[in-house]
């Protein structure tokens, strides 16, 4: 039996090389988002779903596949930190719709991850476009906290949610001062007591008690928010708002608090740089949508970035809960005011995971990173360029969608056939 065990073990080493898949991305211009900086006529070497060399030397291994760039270029997957991709099928139609939940009486707790549909159309049209990861956000209902959001990958796959409870979204704004009660004092005055009724958790609800403005369940959700474990996304546009959440998070310690929106983020700049408080901020965003935002500016990103702040970019502005492939072309346009390019695409693939926690396996091309890679036939950052290869965890995946396969229905309108009988 020892023997018999032996030569097993033998058997199985000997067969585990040739079972490795490896595919070398050759002949591009590799953005490594590393110290490495960009590489002309570089190769990304992937094994078994993980980047495992980078340069412009490296030895491909015999019986390798290989993928020609044809000199476009090799970049690091688009990652969009805030989207309702998943969530949302027909925006007007309640049955295809599962952002919020304005009826019930639960917030904290919702969690997006339980409606998730990764076979979402909308999914892989921005698949095609280069986008490999992004966050899910639930949206607020009838209660200031929207509920938990979750990080998720285009694959289409069923396990493509890789990380749950990722962090929980509320909004501070001139629309949640409204759900709390009509002010901002108001809805200052529930995050304080919701925090509150988590850090008194569970004992504060013992014996049938309620909190003050938690239920039991939304209470025991925000618990690993108050000690820092998992980030607070606050929904704040004005600098004054934004100053006020400085001052709760610093009240508040340990808490991750990130900002979305971020209108005026840029007249607070040092305050948030000094605070590492990261903004999820739209480049594109210079008209006011409110008195909360009297303040955008396409420089916002520009004088954000100099000054030190942490900034990731949304399409909040362009159907960005679903538009996310438009995330290129936004980042093209804070280089047109000021970012410089490299900062601008880091903005969409490496800083978004670092501030979800996952900057050390996604949005880079380093030995140890997810194989999440994209070619490009030309800059990224240009709005004719397109991806011709997109790999998710080192697979590669298919360049089409519905509404690709619509166009190729309906583009040769010289067959006769009636269009129900067209495949």
């Amino acid at each position: 039996m020892q023997r018999l065990l032996s030569l097993l073990a033998l058997g199985l080493a000997a067969t585990g090389p040739a079972l490795a898949q490896e595919i070398a991305v050759t002949n591009g211009r590799v953005i490594t988002n590393t110290d490495q900086g960009v590489i002309e006529n570089g190769t990304v070497l992937i094994r078994d779903g993980v980047v495992v060399a980078v340069g412009g030397d490296v030895a491909i291994p015999e019986g390798a596949r290989t993928v020609d760039a044809e000199g476009g270029w090799i970049t690091p997957g688009i990652f969009a930190p805030f989207t309702q991709l998943g969530l949302i099928e027909v925006a007007l139609e309640d049955s295809a719709n599962d952002a919020s939940a304005s009826e019930t009486g639960f917030s904290v707790a919702i969690d997006v991850s339980d409606a998730f549909n990764p076979r979402n159309s909308y999914i892989a049209s921005n698949r095609i476009e280069g986008l490999t990861r992004f966050a899910v956000f639930p949206s607020t209902g009838e209660e200031l906290f929207a509920g938990q959001g979750a990080l998720g990958n285009t694959s289409g796959r069923n396990d493509s949610l890789f990380e749950f409870g990722s962090f929980v979204f509320a909004d501070l704004s001139q629309s949640g001062a409204a759900t709390a009660g009509g002010s901002r004092e108001a809805a200052w005055l529930f995050l304080e007591a919701a925090f509150d009724d988590a850090r008194a958790y569970p004992g504060r609800y013992s014996g049938g008690s309620e909190g003050n403005v938690l239920s039991r369940l939304d209470a025991a959700a925000l618990v690993d928010v108050t000690r820092g474990r998992v980030p607070l996304v606050m929904s704040v546009d004005r600098a004054s708002d934004i100053l006020r959440a400085i001052r709760f998070a610093e009240e508040h310690a340990p808490v991750r608090l990130i900002i979305q929106g971020g209108a005026e983020a840029w007249m607070v700049a040092s305050e948030l740089a000094e605070a590492d408080i990261p903004v999820l901020i739209d480049p594109v965003r210079n008209l006011p949508f409110s008195f909360d935002s009297l303040g955008s500016t396409l420089e916002a990103p520009a004088r954000l970035d100099a000054a030190g702040v942490t900034v990731a970019y949304t399409t909040e502005t362009a159907d960005g809960y679903f538009n996310a492939r438009l995330l290129p072309q936004h980042a093209g346009n804070a280089v047109a005011h000021g970012v410089p390019w490299d900062d601008a695409f880091r903005a969409i693939t490496l800083t978004p995971a670092e501030v979800y926690g996952v900057g050390d396996q996604y949005g880079a091309l380093a030995p140890g990173y997810v194989a999440d890679v994209v070619v490009w036939d030309g800059d990224p950052l240009e709005v004719m360029s397109a991806p011709t290869h997109v790999f998710i965890d080192g697979q590669e995946t298919e360049m089409e969608s519905r509404q690709t396969r619509l166009a190729e229905r309906y583009r040769d309108i010289e067959d006769t056939t009636p269009f129900g009988y067209r495949h």
